[in-house]
């Protein structure tokens, strides 16, 4: 049974094999550019935020007459 299995396996991908379209190294390329403008962005805006003092002055009160 495995090796009908195999087989079957095997055929399936020896026929999607020469109609399969692929992303190829530019689908590789746009994924990986991608990625690292992810992270540099959150990395900028880490640091950006890590400036920020987010310590609240008390109101003062107001008279509302």
């Amino acid at each position: 049974m495995n090796t009908a299995m195999h087989s079957a396996v095997v055929q399936l991908a020896a026929d999607t094999a020469n109609d399969k379209v692929t992303p190829g190294i530019l689908g590789f390329i746009v994924f990986a550019a991608l990625g690292v403008g992810t992270w540099w962005l959150l990395k900028a805006m880490n640091r950006s935020l890590g400036k920020v003092d987010f310590a609240e002055e008390p109101e003062e009160p107001t008279d509302a007459k």
